[in-house]
């Protein structure tokens, strides 16, 4: 019976952990006890020099999950692959996970997909810092950030108009960190 398992790998490599261990499986024969090797990631949405850039990330770095119907010779296939470190358990020991448990890291990955409109985003400025507007009527001015609205993907920044400090509101691919 095949259960879930959390391997521990070192960070950066998961991908490669992942294929290693698939295409072991096959040239040992032991793809039927090897069910699902995953990498549980997320798409998030950067701005990056004001264009939106979506992007995979991983929200467990270092590890990979596994659905295994555990043996001495799965152990051995998952223990002795390039960059593996151990499974997750008391002592190195295989703990399985729940099979809610693995839904609920592997389904996170279909609902950010469901939910494409709350993906996170991730701008490379923060509240006081200096930000020059890129696009719409205040194009080419220079301001400083006052507020960031993560749901509504806006930036409230205070912009110099004649003389005064002016809030103005705009999405965050108008705005760029001022060099």
């Amino acid at each position: 019976m095949s259960r879930w398992y959390i391997i521990h790998a070192y960070s950066g490599f998961e991908n490669k952990v992942r294929e290693q261990i698939l295409s072991d499986a096959q040239r040992l024969g032991l793809e039927n006890m090897v069910e699902s090797v995953e990498v549980p990631t997320e798409k998030v949405t950067e701005i990056r020099r004001g264009k939106k850039v979506t992007s995979d990330r991983k929200f467990f770095p270092g590890y990979v999950l596994a659905k295994l119907a555990m043996s001495d010779q799965v152990y051995h296939l998952v223990k002795n692959t390039p960059k593996v470190t151990g499974f997750l358990g008391p002592n190195g020991k295989p703990q399985p996970i729940s099979e809610a448990e693995a839904a609920r890291i592997l389904n996170t990955k279909e609902e950010a997909a469901a939910a494409a409109p709350k993906q996170k985003v991730k701008v490379d400025y923060e509240i006081g810092d200096a930000v020059k507007v890129l696009d719409g009527p205040f194009a080419s001015f220079n301001g400083v950030v006052e507020e960031l609205d993560f749901d509504r993907s806006r930036v409230k920044v205070s912009v110099s108009i004649f003389g005064r400090a002016t809030p103005v509101e705009l999405e965050f691919e108008q705005v760029e960190r001022a060099k």
